[in-house]
């Protein structure tokens, strides 16, 4: 990363011109190939999905989308009558006659039942189509409208023409959108007080997104997309293009501030705080590909498009940045402060010691406080968007409504009962029958249509509930139809599956319904291992985990308060109450793992940083916080401004999710991480960084925001001279944080060796062989910087256990031909036989360009193995 923001700098205009470029030809290919988005929400191996699949060849009247032609009159005339009969027939010749209509059947036709209301006012003409409503042409729908227009003119009535085939499928930005980059701006200009600052962030995640989204519309090629893709992947793009380049920028300018020169700073900052990015993005994209998990394609083809939109994000944060970094040079470095101003308390710290100085307090409050607010998710019912939840005023919307009016909720919910007929001998009386029964069901309201195919062998039921698609109770009467299938089988010897889009729904929602234990349980368990990685920390992972599962519940609980209860719908611009996406939990869930999990790491990586070098917790937690809350800050609230900006004017698929999005990220970051994770860090104390000795060694080291660069850095010329082993100050602590030893300093040059006895010798061999990963001070092995280059330094360093080996002189002659450049024997003088100790001894005293290091209980037993070797007995608490 390092050299990477070196050479972006170095080659800002060859980086930002290749950046350019790809825009343009992404922008071109879109163009050209792309092929639209398809919203069929498909569910492979469910009853719904298949039922439909079968009907798409043998009755592919009704396997297609559909529009509706409603006509009503004013009260005291009926639909019926003659004049309005004669207009309708005339209506049903003219669109017969349209392409892509498969089917039309006059209300007034004989097997037509329950296609005009109760009160006699109001009929439907069904308009079944031979295509997907992706497929379906403007055409189409100009000619449906016009003749809609016709009848009204011709029967004097009110005509609402609309259906499915209306529907808009493909949520589009708006001005709205834009109030969030504003807000983003506001943030950025306050926290830089620099206009080149604050619009460099803003530029490259717009930037990335484009680049995306062109990307994302060109795979339209290859494979199906539903337009909430493209658009989650604005949305995510932006907030998280934003906030990598704001981390970025933040630790360059803080750079600036102290001194570094212009591309030194960028290449640090990309090692850095860009090793965060990588991190975080790593985070995010994880948990959006886990959206797999449900085994629905569309959702995982949304998945991966929002996590391509992120590493597009991540790629320009870490290339396009430090090539911006470059362009603007000096211009970024903040100026000094006027001297004699007198330093205030910064709301940080003051907020920090309020959230710590009743650790217990602080946390009954806020897990009760978001306890409290979980609680209307227990309501929480899912549904894919239909008619019902488009804008009022469009074509779909008030046909939905005029249904629902004279009516009833369910004729916009019709279920199909697929029968196969063709192992009976009357499949008109068969169907007939069955649909008489079906009829008399309780949440049956009405069945007008029953009729087998052409060729006799498939027939399909249309069943009206009482119900709402979206209701409990419509979903009850899909499962008491699928119950029925056994007692048909044996009445009539025909076999029934239930399906069309209100059947398909209710699939897709218990299979995501189903995937989110398991998709919960990878994204918990996947932030416990990272954060234990990252953190050397048990309870840090678990406090993690703990507050992200609040502030899901918290983001699940006010998306029901107000989407599925209806409160304050009216002020976010909600036009369908009752139901919410289904996708929208697991994409939630993931999605603020992701971000939960970057607020995680910038937070707390200070506060570690703080504790492994004063050891003490409470000066950790508030240094730690001062010196990363206000970028925190920062990225949450453009965050925030981001998702709410897609609230007000937001597509009913989009509105849901970035409202969900935006109460999680708030609560997330100001809840939990800025008063809760402190609050527990205090009360927790030196246990809140234990990590047992067996753990400490099977995870690997990840360092997220890249201190051991500047660790490696500051060593990168030390010791001066060639050494197999030297270090400073060096240290190790017990899992309780006791020192083992504590301030061995030691300078090994090739061909010497050392020996080592006392209570910590034991501990110090190992550290010198590269097994511990925690220690403290300046250790290099072999030349390779310890932690940062513990696996090289281990594989220098041949550690022989001496009293268990059965022949460590043949061990070290094998070492030391592999070419290792460090031999630890521990315990030498468990070497008790006269042909092992000689040829040990001819090993350590032509040892060439390795180095030996060796532990005994009694230095005077191993003298004649290492005659020349320097002695160090080694206390518990410092050498001597």
């Amino acid at each position: 990363m390092y050299r990477l923001g070196r050479a972006s700098a170095r080659a800002r205009i060859l980086v930002l011109g290749l950046w350019v470029l790809g825009l343009a030809l992404a922008g071109g290919a879109m163009a050209l190939l792309q092929q639209g988005t398809d919203d069929a929400f498909a569910i492979p191996g469910s009853e719904s999905q298949d039922a439909l699949d079968h009907l798409s060849h043998v009755f592919p009247e009704v396997s297609g989308t559909s529009a509706r032609i409603v006509v009503v009159l004013p009260a005291g005339r009926r639909a019926d009558a003659p004049a309005v009969r004669n207009a309708v027939d005339d209506a049903v010749r003219d669109l017969e006659r349209l392409d892509q209509v498969a089917l039309v059947t006059s209300p007034f036709a004989e097997n037509v039942k329950n296609a005009v209301s109760a009160d006699g006012r109001a009929a439907i003409i069904a308009v079944p189509l031979d295509v997907p409503v992706a497929e379906t042409t403007e055409h189409t729908r100009q000619e449906l409208q016009r003749i809609g227009g016709e009848l009204e003119r011709r029967a004097d009535a009110e005509v609402h023409v609309g259906g499915d085939a209306f529907s808009n499928a493909v949520p589009a930005l708006s001005p709205t959108e834009g109030v969030g980059l504003l807000i983003a701006f506001l943030v950025l200009f306050l926290v830089f007080r620099s206009l080149v600052a604050a619009v460099m962030p803003l530029a490259t995640a717009v930037f990335g997104v484009g680049v995306a989204v062109a990307l994302i519309f060109m795979a339209t090629v290859f494979t199906p997309i539903s337009s909430t893709a493209p658009m989650l992947a604005v949305m995510l793009g932006l907030a998280v293009g934003i906030d990598y380049a704001l981390f970025i920028l933040s630790r360059h300018r803080d750079q600036l501030g102290e001194g570094l020169e212009v591309e030194e700073s960028i290449a640090r900052a990309t090692a850095t705080a860009g090793s965060a990015v990588v991190f975080a993005g790593l985070t995010v994209v994880i948990a959006l590909l886990g959206l797999a998990v449900a085994g629905i394609p569309f959702l995982t083809t949304m998945g991966v498009a929002a996590a391509f939109a992120v590493c597009v994000a991540v790629a320009v944060a870490v290339t396009a940045t430090p090539a911006l970094l470059a362009v603007t040079g000096e211009r970024l470095r903040p100026k000094l402060p006027r001297k004699g101003r007198r330093e205030r308390v910064p709301l940080s710290r003051r907020w920090v010691r309020l959230a710590t100085r009743s650790p217990l307090v602080t946390i009954a409050v806020v897990v009760a406080a978001l306890g409290l607010c979980a609680i209307p998710a227990a309501d929480l019912r899912l549904a894919l968007p239909g008619s019902g939840t488009e804008e009022r005023g469009t074509p779909a919307r008030d046909t939905f409504d005029v249904i629902a009016e004279h009516f009833g909720p369910g004729y916009n919910a019709p279920l199909i009962v697929s029968v196969d007929v063709l192992d009976t001998t009357d499949p008109v009386g068969v169907t007939e029958d069955l649909a008489a029964e079906i009829e008399r069901l309780d949440g049956v309201a009405a069945v007008p249509v029953a009729t087998p195919n052409r060729k006799g062998d498939t027939a399909i039921i249309q069943v009206v509930p009482g119900s709402a698609g979206d209701s409990p109770e419509t979903e009850a009467l899909v499962q008491r139809l699928r119950d029925q299938a056994p007692h048909f089988r044996q009445a009539y010897g025909v076999t029934t599956a239930v399906t069309g889009f209100t059947a398909v729904g209710i699939d897709v929602s218990a299979q995501l319904a189903g995937a989110l234990v398991p998709f919960g349980l990878v994204v918990v368990g996947l932030s416990l291992v990272l954060l234990a990685m990252v953190f050397r920390s048990i309870a840090v992972p678990v406090k993690a985990a703990l507050g992200y599962l609040l502030s899901v519940g918290a983001a699940f609980g006010a998306t029901s308060f107000v989407f599925q209860q209806g409160h304050l719908a009216e002020a976010f611009g909600v036009q369908h109450t009752g139901s919410v996406i289904s996708f929208l939990p697991i994409i939630l869930m993931g999605v603020l793992f992701g971000l939960a999990m970057d607020y995680e790491v910038f937070l707390l990586s200070r506060m570690r940083e703080d504790y492994v070098h004063h050891r003490d917790p409470h000066r950790a937690i508030e240094s730690g916080f001062v010196s990363a809350s206000t970028v925190v800050v920062a990225a949450a609230v453009i965050m925030l401004g981001v998702f709410a900006a897609f609230v007000p004017e937001g597509s009913a698929t989009i509105k849901p999710i970035a409202f969900s999005l935006a109460v999680g990220v708030f609560v997330d970051a100001f809840a939990v991480r800025m008063t809760l994770v402190p609050a527990v860090l205090a009360l927790l104390g030196h246990r809140a960084w234990w990590l047992p000795g067996w753990l400490e060694r099977r995870l690997p080291v990840f360092d997220a925001e890249g201190e051991g660069l500047t660790h490696e850095l500051r060593l990168a010329s030390w010791p001066g001279s060639p050494e197999v082993v030297s270090a400073e100050n060096l240290a190790v602590r017990d899992d309780r944080g006791v020192p083992v030893f504590s301030g061995v300093a030691v300078h090994l040059p090739a061909g010497r060796a050392l020996l080592v006895h006392g209570p910590a010798a034991s501990a110090l061999l190992h550290t010198l062989a590269g097994r511990v990963a925690e220690v403290e001070g300046d250790l290099k092995v072999g030349g390779h910087l310890v932690p940062q280059r513990l696996r090289a330094a281990r594989r220098s360093a041949a550690l022989i256990r001496c009293r268990s080996s059965r022949d460590p002189a043949a061990e070290a002659s094998a070492a030391l031909a592999q070419g290792a450049r460090l031999l630890v024997l521990e315990d030498l003088d468990a070497v008790v036989r006269p042909e092992q100790r000689t040829e040990l001894a001819r090993l350590l005293t032509g040892l060439g360009g390795a180095a030996a290091v060796a532990s005994c209980q009694d230095p005077r037993l191993v003298h004649d193995l290492l005659p020349a070797a320097i002695d160090l007995s080694l206390s518990p608490v410092g050498a001597h």
